[in-house]
């Protein structure tokens, strides 16, 4: 388990890291970006695992020794997990047997799920300082077993000021045989001074045929629904997640998004006043995926409209809901549409009270909504 075998796709990536472990290249600090459920963080699961392996054959963990076995609980003494948290007060340690139940669950994972096990609530999770300073003591030791350290870092970009300047000087003066594997959702938002002293591996979408490969053999379904799905997923394993229920969030966002399509069309302000309620209060998390959904949804009713379905990436109740909203999304509004949830998006970001935000989106998509061709 966490080995690159696990890892769906990415062959050129794994073959990378392979090679660079078997010819002592690794560098003491990767930052490994790119779309959601790409797989970023089972890759740096399976370089972790192959560094501190004792045994390895060629560019694998030969999963028999010590190192191993510790691997396939998450507890190797000699690897240290960084992640968001809601407690200003407490480490990553403190949270780490729901850490390990979550990616025991599955490592194709995201933070909305994160903040479910955790309880988030409406609280963002963030990285404190605390954090760096517990990273400082542990990498002041020996390694227990004489080999690589190793500290992954997830969704670095959450590190707020302090940890993140307290963390830069870790990475201007790594420790000997100390590897920092960060993967980062919006590398954007990192210090680029941290940046700076990363070598940045870009992880792409996952290619269909692999992701077919994975659910007929893995999760038992027909070469029919895996194509199927795996065309709707647009590269993106959390979506197959989500399409086979391991994940309600999917089904949340159509909802949320058919009711504000409806309702901006019924001019309902006592609905719209409702529905700006209930998705007020779901958490920023939630929020902003809501809204990346929507932008999605938008651009593919527009689509819709050229009846292409090799271009849509749609499942069946989307479909349905399309058959009569997609000529709604047409030339004089798909702009406006997009620009009107995306700077929702940018609002709930930075953190502007999210009730405004969401009644003053629905109110200007009951104008965008009329317009027509």
């Amino acid at each position: 388990m966490f080995g690159f075998e696990d890892v769906i796709g990415q062959k050129d990536v794994v073959g990378r890291l392979k090679a660079e472990v078997e010819q002592g290249r690794t560098a003491h600090a990767l930052l490994l970006t790119g779309p959601r459920g790409a797989g970023k963080l089972p890759l740096a699961l399976a370089l972790a695992r192959r560094l501190c392996c004792m045994h390895p054959e060629g560019g694998e963990a030969c999963g028999q020794c010590v190192s191993c076995r510790q691997w396939e609980k998450l507890a190797h003494p000699d690897v240290h997990f960084v992640f968001p948290i809601v407690n200003n007060k407490k480490v990553s340690d403190d949270y780490l047997p729901l850490w390990r139940k979550m990616l025991m669950e599955s490592t194709y994972t995201d933070l909305g799920h994160w903040m479910e096990l955790i309880d988030a609530g409406n609280t963002q999770p963030l990285i404190y300082a605390p954090e760096s300073d517990q990273t400082f003591r542990k990498l002041s030791l020996k390694s227990s077993q004489g080999g690589w350290r190793v500290v992954v870092v997830w969704l670095p970009e959450r590190m707020n000021e302090a940890c993140a300047n307290k963390m830069l000087k870790l990475l201007e003066e790594p420790p000997e045989r100390t590897a920092f594997l960060m993967v980062s959702e919006e590398p954007e938002r990192l210090l680029p001074t941290i940046v700076s002293r990363t070598q940045r591996i870009y992880v792409p979408r996952i290619e269909e045929e692999d992701m077919v490969r994975v659910l007929t053999t893995r999760y038992g379904q027909t070469e029919e629904e895996a194509h199927s799905m795996a065309h709707r997923a647009d590269g993106s394993f959390l979506k197959v997640l989500e399409m086979m229920g391991q994940s309600g969030e999917q089904a949340l966002c159509f909802e949320l998004f058919t009711r504000l399509m409806r309702l901006a069309w019924q001019r309902d302000i006592r609905g719209m006043k409702a529905w700006s309620e209930q998705v007020a209060v779901l958490g920023r998390e939630r929020q902003k995926m809501f809204l990346e959904y929507a932008q999605r949804m938008v651009r593919e009713n527009f689509i819709a409209n050229f009846h292409r379905g090799e271009m849509n990436y749609m499942g069946p109740d989307e479909q349905q809901f399309a058959t009569r909203f997609a000529p709604f999304v047409n030339e004089r509004n798909i702009v406006g549409m997009t620009d009107l949830l995306g700077k929702a998006q940018e609002h709930i970001q930075q953190n502007v009270n999210p009730r405004m935000v969401f009644f003053d989106l629905i109110l200007n998509m009951t104008v965008l909504i009329k317009m027509k061709n």
